[in-house]
C-alpha cells in the first residue's frame, strides 16, 4: 500500500484546527485511561491498525491493564469495565457508526447517567476527533512510521 498524500503538509491550517480540538480535549475532565479506551475502540471499529497500536501503547504507558486492552473489542461480554467505561464505549460505538445507529435512546440514557453535560460534549468531541484522524489517515493511506 502506498501513501496517497501527506495531509499534514497538504493543508496545515485544517490539521491545526483538528489539533485545536485535541488541545481542548487535553483540558477535559475525562479520565486519561478512559480517553485511550475510547480512541482504541473507535480505531478498532474503523480498522485503522496504526491508531489501534498507538492508543494501546499509550494506554499501557498510562497504566492500563493488558487484559482490559485485549478485551476492549469484546467489552460487552466481559466484567472488566466499570459502568462509566461501558457507557463511554457504547457511546463511542454508536457515534462512530452514527449513520447506522442514529445513537439509540438506551445508549444516550446510559451515557447521561454517567457523564455531566460538559463531559458528554467532551466525550462526543473525543469520538468525533479520533474518527476524523482515522478517516484522514485511512483515506490518504497514512502508514506507520
Amino acid at each position: 500500500m502506498e501513501p496517497r498524500l501527506d495531509f499534514y503538509q497538504s493543508n496545515p491550517a485544517a490539521i491545526q484546527a483538528v489539533m485545536g480540538l485535541e488541545k481542548a480535549l487535553g483540558k477535559s475532565s475525562l479520565e486519561k485511561p478512559l480517553t485511550e479506551l475510547v480512541r482504541l475502540r473507535a480505531s478498532q471499529i474503523n480498522g485503522y491498525a496504526y491508531c489501534v497500536d498507538m492508543h494501546s501503547a499509550d494506554a499501557r504507558k498510562a497504566g492500563e491493564d493488558e487484559r482490559r486492552l485485549t478485551a476492549v473489542c469484546v467489552w460487552h461480554e466481559t466484567p472488566f469495565f466499570t459502568d462509566r467505561e461501558r457507557a463511554a464505549l457504547a457511546w463511542t460505538e454508536a457515534v462512530t457508526r452514527v449513520g447506522e445507529t442514529r445513537v439509540p435512546d438506551d445508549v444516550w440514557q446510559a451515557a447521561r447517567a454517567q457523564f455531566s453535560d460538559a463531559e458528554l460534549v467532551d466525550l462526543t468531541l473525543l469520538v468525533c476527533t479520533i474518527n476524523t484522524w482515522n478517516r484522514l489517515a485511512i483515506s490518504f493511506r497514512k502508514l506507520p512510521a
